[in-house]
């Protein structure tokens, strides 16, 4: 990943509150027939990522397969209209991609046990579930249909073995642009607009 000095992110805490906030993940792998691009929701247990794929999906047979898993957070167009600096320089800037992504690295693991497998969906159900007034259970289904499912799935687990971060929030610009982004990302409040807005005022509030 392309990483200039500003945008480089390396605090745990921030790249696993993105990957938490943000589950849903493009995994590259290199298989035979070329690159295997997958998307779904992971779990993370501390420094490993768990989900399931279809027993028909490739990654089922990749047992070992080292492969990157990409988590996006949060982005969205910059105007240069909303930089201050704009109307002091005789139109001096342009417009840009405010985001901020994790890319995990490591090797897939396979897992077709049917206790472990039965746990993962308890804890994914369990974590997607948990905003809703009356949260729905596995044990919520027939006990034939989840043995049915179960045999229908595999594991996949993944340790995390490096993280790289990067979170373009227009660190490379003034503090009066970047409030002006902030300013311009809440007005215009589309999409990841206010979530955007949001994180740059964390890092805001880190720089302090």
């Amino acid at each position: 990943m392309y990483q200039p000095r500003h945008f480089v992110e390396t605090r745990e805490q921030a790249l696993y509150g993105l990957i938490d906030a943000h589950p849903f993940a493009t995994l590259v792998a290199n298989a035979a027939a070329g690159m295997a691009v997958n998307h779904l929701p992971f779990l993370r247990q501390g420094g490993v990522l768990r989900g399931h794929v279809a027993g028909g999906n490739e990654l089922a047979a990749m047992d070992g397969a080292a492969v990157v898993v990409v988590f996006h957070g949060p982005q969205g167009y910059v105007s240069p209209n909303w930089y201050p600096s704009k109307h002091a320089n005789g139109g001096r800037e342009v417009p840009t991609w405010n985001y901020a992504v994790a890319h995990v690295h490591g090797h897939l693991r396979v897992v077709r046990d049917a206790g472990w497998l039965r746990c993962l969906l308890d804890a994914l159900t369990d974590r997607f579930e948990a905003s809703e007034p009356a949260p729905w259970k596995v044990s919520d289904a027939p006990a034939d249909h989840v043995e049915k499912l179960l045999g229908a799935i595999a594991g996949i687990e993944i340790a995390i073995e490096r993280i790289e971060g990067k979170f373009k929030l227009s660190q490379n610009h003034p503090a009066a642009n970047r409030a002006g982004v902030v300013g311009g990302l809440t007005r215009r409040a589309q999409g990841d607009d206010l979530a955007l807005a949001a994180l740059m005022q964390e890092q805001e509030e880190g720089r302090a």
